[in-house]
């Protein structure tokens, strides 16, 4: 797992899709930005919900991530992605994964900054308040750069949540997890300087119905057990330890299954291949088959899945905060392109039709950060209130802002015209990776069949969503409509066939109220332009929006939108 592939090795400062010096017309390259302080969404966000005591490290992180070499470090370890070396050269089985050096680069930085598990040390009196709504914002930044690092990063943030109810897991490797250390050799984690965790739910025969999962564990005498059987996607073969769905007497439950055994020998993981993948290239996606795995079980026997979901919802979360990030970058990618490039006299953001497009693609990005800052805050607390709604709201939220992030890369791509389709630039690797937000941790109509027993099963979700909503009342009238008709559809129920519906406009109308209110806090005219402009153009059923980007009936001034939207 440690050692390099074949390709040649990256040398920082190597361009990758410089135009030529002096080519007439061509966009220049994206220079080295701060991507937190050229965000004022984001900057905004980030005190509003209670992180303004992380604004400093941020903004360093902001200019670390934001490098040339780091961006360059994402296209390479996409052009070359990890290579799966079964056995060694006398035979033995090693299922070692060798990945780029780029790939170790950015997981060095990922741990540097703590994405992987900083909210956590406040368990130990480390943190100060607002740790996960940080982390959130920077998890968002590192996603504009490279997205498959941060599979094991956000699968790690989440297991965390898991592992520390269980007093043994808690003392022997949560303290390894916590560290700012990435530790890539293959070792028992007693002899590791920090430790990643995975995760192994989907089966062949049932998909997102992880209960038809036929993966068995067996009780030992001594309290252990041994897993049998397989996973059809087994996330980050590489980490140190998986959180595993199987069958046991008591029925499905969550098993904790390290990499190598306490003696160093190896656990009864036998990786089978690799995954071709769309996108996601960089990350080792794999199948795997178990015999007689070593796994000690997590929580109690038949609660599996509560117990994994547990994890689940945290990495949801990351779901959203990833495409918020890759929509921003998009929206950066064509702010840029479009003020340095010519056509028909003119640059692109002068033409009054492509100034809509892009207005309307700023108004989702912003939109999104809004929303995945908010939720972020939902998990700083474990009130009542903040319970209920990120239980509803996380999983409407990963179906929502994930589809507007394919659509709205799409209409990116096509804003940089043929450029933008070569594997030169971020945005084809964009455009390829946005899909795996919406399908892992639950595909769209999981998700909206998740929020509807969130309203169904839990009298208190309908009225905490609606004190929630209501804050924004009186200061928009797209916004006073919309919100009486979710209200009437809230208390009445939705029916199964109307769910990806009733998802949509608990999520617009949400992401509605956090603009206003952020417009009302700020005194910002550029935050007041992008609250009435997302209101007039996602809450009123009269000006047609939903088909394409720029194509809503609704009328807005986009120069106030463009000019707060990024500066460079």
């Amino acid at each position: 797992m440690s050692q390099a592939p074949t390709p040649p090795p990256f040398v920082p400062g190597e361009a990758s899709s410089a135009a030529a010096p002096g080519a007439p017309n061509q966009t220049p390259p994206l220079a080295e930005y701060n991507l937190f302080t050229t965000d004022e969404a984001l900057r905004t966000a980030v005190e509003r919900e209670g992180a303004a005591a992380h604004v400093a490290q941020l903004t360093h992180d902001g200019a670390a991530i934001g490098c040339s070499a780091n961006f360059e470090h994402g296209r390479v370890a996409n052009r070359y992605p990890p290579v799966l070396q079964s056995f060694n050269v006398r035979g033995e089985r090693i299922d070692a994964i060798e990945f780029h050096p780029s790939w170790h680069a950015l997981m060095e930085g990922i741990a540097a900054r703590g994405y992987h598990s900083a909210p956590w040390m406040r368990e130990a009196g480390h943190s100060v308040p607002g740790a996960h709504v940080a982390r959130a914002a920077g998890y968002l930044m590192q996603a504009q750069v490279e997205c498959g690092t941060l599979c094991p990063t956000t699968m790690t943030y989440g297991a965390i949540a898991a592992m520390r109810r269980d007093p043994g897991l808690a003392r022997d490797w949560v303290p390894r997890l916590l560290t700012r250390r990435y530790d890539p050799r293959d070792l028992p984690i007693e002899r590791k300087l920090g430790g990643l965790i995975g995760m192994g739910m989907t089966e062949k025969q049932g998909g997102s119905d992880v209960r038809a999962n036929t993966t068995r564990a067996q009780r030992t005498a001594d309290g252990s057990y041994r897993v049998s059987g397989h996973k059809w996607f087994f996330s980050a073969p590489q980490c140190d330890a998986h959180l595993v769905l199987a069958q046991s007497a008591g029925g499905l439950s969550c098993f904790f299954m390290p990499r190598r055994l306490p003696d160093g020998s190896r656990n009864g993981i036998h990786i089978q291949r690799l995954k071709d993948k769309l996108g996601n290239r960089s990350n080792a996606s794999s199948e795997v088959e178990f015999v007689e795995a070593w796994a000690q079980l997590l929580g109690e026997e038949g609660r599996g899945v509560p117990t994994i979901l547990e994890m689940g919802t945290f990495t949801r979360l990351d779901c959203v905060l990833g495409s918020a990030g890759m929509m921003r970058q998009a929206v950066v990618q064509s702010l840029h392109h479009a003020r340095h490039r010519k056509a028909f006299g003119a640059a692109l953001i002068a033409q009054p039709l492509m100034r809509s497009v892009l207005a309307d693609l700023v108004l989702e990005s912003e939109a999104a950060t809004a929303l995945s800052m908010r939720l972020a805050r939902a998990f700083e607390s474990d009130a009542p209130s903040e319970v209920v709604l990120r239980r509803a709201l996380t999983s409407a939220a990963k179906f929502w802002v994930c589809k507007r992030g394919c659509e709205l890369s799409a209409e990116a791509i096509e804003i940089l015209g043929g450029n933008g389709y070569t594997e030169e630039l971020a945005l084809a690797r964009i455009v390829r990776e946005m899909p795996v937000n919406s399908i892992w941790e639950g595909s769209g109509n999981i998700m909206c069949l998740d929020v509807l027993r969130a309203f169904a099963k839990a009298p208190s979700t309908c009225e905490v969503v609606l004190r929630e909503l209501s804050q924004a009342r009186g200061q928009d009238r797209h916004f006073d409509a919309a919100f009486e008709r979710f209200a009437g559809l809230a208390r009445d129920g939705s029916a199964e066939a109307l769910g990806r519906r009733f998802a949509q406009a608990f999520v617009t109308l949400t992401q509605a109220s956090l603009l206003l209110a952020a417009a009302a806090a700020s005194g910002s005219a550029g935050a007041r332009a992008v609250a009435e402009s997302f209101c007039a153009t996602r809450l009123d059923p009269q000006c047609g929006w939903g088909a394409v980007f720029g194509a809503g009936g609704a009328l807005i001034d986009p120069r106030p939108l463009l000019e707060r939207a990024w500066q460079e």
